[in-house]
């Protein structure tokens, strides 16, 4: 694929993000590679502007921020870990990315001290 920028994948765990994203990226089944050719086969002409390695709601996944040509949206896609299965697409407006950004709502807050091991 041309024009495809992937950036370093991040943790927003407390441990070192390299000794954290290390021990995750060792549970995962579905390399970084294969998880962003999948996530890309959702989003036409799409950039990977940012990925991230996590644990939610006990899943290990893949997350990809996607840019489209065009449009200030993102698409967020998101890929199981352990089986290649995309389990979810969401477009976010530049005012949902930026709230984000900041740390997000209450909820979501909640949802990542939860979701830690």
């Amino acid at each position: 694929m041309t024009g495809v920028l992937v950036l370093p994948c991040r943790s927003d765990e407390s441990e070192k993000p390299k000794d954290k994203q290390t021990k995750l990226e060792a549970k995962a089944k579905v390399t970084k590679e294969e998880a962003t050719k999948i996530a890309l086969s959702k989003v036409a002409k799409g950039t990977v502007k940012e990925c991230e390695l996590e644990k939610e709601h006990g899943k290990l996944i893949w997350s990809f921020d996607i840019a489209s040509p065009d449009t200030a949206d993102i698409t967020e896609v998101q890929v199981d870990a352990k089986t290649g299965k995309v389990i979810s697409v969401e477009k976010e407006t530049p005012a949902a990315q930026e709230k984000e950004k900041q740390g997000g709502t209450g909820e979501q807050k909640n949802k990542k001290a939860k979701d830690k091991d």
